[in-house]
């Protein structure tokens, strides 16, 4: 390694010896995000952007596969009509940043910049949906909301932060509660296919669900560190936001009745939990189909006619088979632009050097096991494919891997308290929430999901003595 390569990479944070730090330090060396003038707010730089971007383009379509349509609601809600909300959702008050004045004269009416939409929705479907031949109606929103949240961290948890959100209006029960489980598995295939992520999904307590759902679902990552993060979530909202907001329709019998609502979303913090999942001590690892450049060329000696043209050749064959890629024919120096690629997680690097072309091949350093591979000229882009799929595959599978390995079942509370301290996610059958109350009290550990597969570990509740009624998972968790 080049002392260059080696200055770069000692200027990260060990991941073992300062995991919060690590991820701080890659966040700006990899140049996805800077700090702004406001604290809490972070500018997207091009890179960190261009993940998000993945990651949209990826469920837009398949939001859109499935009948949904993106609209577009107001920054702000009138402070009444947020009050209406709130009022309704006990425990439903995030805090808020209002605006008070133009600057010339006070508004009549304080106005709320939004932290979430659904009175917008609510207010909107009151309106336009009079007859069931008006639903469903599978409105999704790309925006940004403002929490002002008191600790703040890249893309995990800030004043301001890029999400979308899904909110749907139904004639029956049964299409809601469908509609609420259909985006879950979006979302859980979203991991598996785009992310590298193994999405653990389940459903919420009621001590964590979202306060005015009925059921709250969700999918959860865990961390190499061994917290969970809650990367998105869909919730099933019944009728309760339909009678407060008066969302009515006439049925086929022409009878009236209030109709049933979903919402859903997930953000940003999905940047978060790629780069704590699969990243390094050398950077991040990104997963080839979400990396917006997914193989970049550096020619060795790229002054040499041989090498510029081979390396320009191969340039428009990759770029032309349709794979994201960039030529580096700068003149800094190779060991420079190996220990910048890394950090930036580049699945594949391709060196063009003199010697190899001598012998009809390059060589390919495959970033997630830093493996050198030569192949000759001709098969770099016929094996692309199969190398980046391979790539993808490994990811997601060491990415299981961690989660199994770090997923226990306590039939005692010694022995939950054990695991947690362990990291990982900690199963156990539990009685009431009471109990979830207690093990929070204890560990600081929080309920993630009752997964759908549920049986019961031990008849008795280790925590309350009682009998027990549903088996959680637990994890400590950002």
């Amino acid at each position: 390694m080049s002392q260059q390569s080696k200055k770069m990479v000692a200027s990260v944070t060990s991941r073992d010896a300062d995991f919060a730090q690590w991820y701080t330090d890659l966040c700006l060396k990899a140049e996805l995000m800077d700090y702004s003038d406001v604290k809490g707010f972070i500018i997207y730089r091009p890179y960190g952007y261009a993940l998000w971007e993945g990651i949209q383009t990826y469920l837009d379509r398949r939001f859109k596969e499935t009948g949904h349509q993106n609209v577009y609601m107001p920054l702000v809600i009138p402070e009444s009509l947020f009050q209406k909300e709130k009022e309704h959702v006990e425990g439903f008050a995030p805090e808020t940043a209002m605006i008070t004045t133009t600057g010339v004269e006070d508004l009549p009416e304080r106005l709320i910049v939004r932290p979430t939409s659904e009175t917008l929705f609510c207010t909107h479907y009151q309106k336009i949906v009079n007859s069931y031949r008006d639903l469903p109606k599978l409105y999704n929103q790309w925006c940004s909301v403002v929490r002002w949240e008191k600790t703040t961290r890249p893309f995990l948890r800030g004043k301001e932060f890029l999400w979308q959100e899904g909110h749907t209006v139904h004639a029956t029960e049964e299409d809601a509660r469908k509609e609420t489980l259909d985006i879950l598995e979006i979302y859980r295939e979203l991991g598996e296919k785009l992310l590298a992520i193994p999405f653990v999904t389940g459903r919420k307590t009621e001590k964590e669900k979202f306060a005015g759902a009925v059921e709250t679902y969700s999918i959860e990552a865990l961390m190499h560190d061994g917290q969970a993060l809650q990367s998105g979530t869909t919730h099933y909202f019944g009728q309760n936001f339909s009678q407060a907001f008066d969302i009515k329709f006439t049925d086929e019998k022409n009878t009236l009745q209030y109709a049933y609502q979903t919402s859903w979303g997930v953000s940003t913090r999905l940047i978060g939990a790629v780069i704590m999942v699969h990243g390094d001590d050398e950077g991040l690892i990104l997963p080839p189909y979400l990396a917006p450049t997914q193989i970049v060329i550096i020619p060795i000696q790229g002054q040499k006619p041989e090498v510029k043209e081979a390396s320009e050749k191969l340039y428009h064959e990759l770029k032309q088979a349709g794979f994201r890629v960039s030529l580096d024919d700068s003149n800094k120096t190779a060991g420079w632009k190996f220990a910048e690629y890394e950090m930036k997680g580049y699945p594949v690097r391709i060196e063009v050097g003199p010697r190899d072309l001598e012998h009809g091949h390059v060589t390919l350093v495959t970033r997630h096991d830093r493996m050198k591979h030569q192949v000759n000229l001709g098969d770099v882009v016929k094996g692309m494919d199969l190398m980046l799929k391979n790539m993808h595959d490994t990811l997601y599978e060491r990415a299981l891997n961690h989660v199994n390995q770090n997923t226990y079942e306590a039939k005692t509370y010694d022995e939950f308290k054990e695991y947690i301290k362990r990291g990982g996610y900690v199963a156990m059958s539990i009685s009431d929430e009471e109990a979830e109350i207690q093990i929070k009290k204890d560990t600081t550990a929080t309920a993630r999901v009752i997964p759908f597969d549920q049986h019961i570990i031990t008849p008795i509740c280790p925590v309350t003595g009682r009998k027990a009624t549903k088996t959680v998972w637990f994890a400590r968790a950002y």
